[in-house]
């Protein structure tokens, strides 16, 4: 889901439970994936719907305070 995508949802009120896990393709950065009802789930994207990765977890966090994420679980 793309950043203008998760801003606009959580505008109209769908929450979503929000991870931050390492990326398995490189555990040295993080990527972000929420979780909605019914089992469907989602990751940050960029504009060419590839998973977004964050080097640092700061960035990371900062990012998702942009987008309107106040609460997010971090899996080491």
């Amino acid at each position: 889901m793309k950043r203008e995508d998760v801003k606009t949802k959580h505008a109209e009120g769908i929450q979503f439970d929000t991870h931050l896990i390492a990326n398995p393709a490189n555990t040295q950065e993080w990527i972000v994936f929420f979780k909605k009802d019914a089992g469907r789930s989602f990751f940050l994207v960029n504009d060419n719907e590839e998973i977004e990765p964050f080097r640092y977890l700061d960035d990371l966090i900062h990012e998702l305070r942009e987008i309107g994420i106040k609460v997010a679980e971090i899996h080491f």
